[in-house]
C-alpha cells in the first residue's frame, strides 16, 4: 500500500489504521479520524480490497471505512 499511496500520505493515513474484521464480504477498517476515514474510502478502498482478499484467501468485494470513535468497544 506504501507504494501505492506514497511514503508521507501512507504515514498521515495509515499510522493509526485498525483493520477490524470481515464479515461476508465486507471489511471493516477505523482510520484515526473521520477525514482520514473519508479520504481512504474514497481513494484507496479498491486498493485495500484487493490486497486484503489476496492475504485473506477469501473476496473483499466492500471496505467500509469508519472514524475510531465508531470502533466497538472492548467491555
Amino acid at each position: 500500500m506504501a507504494l501505492i499511496v506514497g511514503a508521507d500520505r501512507f504515514d498521515r493515513l495509515f499510522a493509526a489504521v485498525r483493520f477490524d474484521e470481515v464479515d461476508g464480504d465486507i471489511l471493516y477498517v477505523y482510520a484515526r479520524d473521520e477525514d482520514s476515514a473519508a479520504e481512504m474510502e474514497d481513494e484507496f478502498a479498491l486498493h485495500i480490497s484487493i490486497v486484503a482478499s489476496k492475504i485473506l484467501d477469501r473476496q473483499i468485494n466492500v471496505v467500509l471505512v469508519l472514524p475510531r470513535q465508531l470502533m466497538k468497544s472492548d467491555l
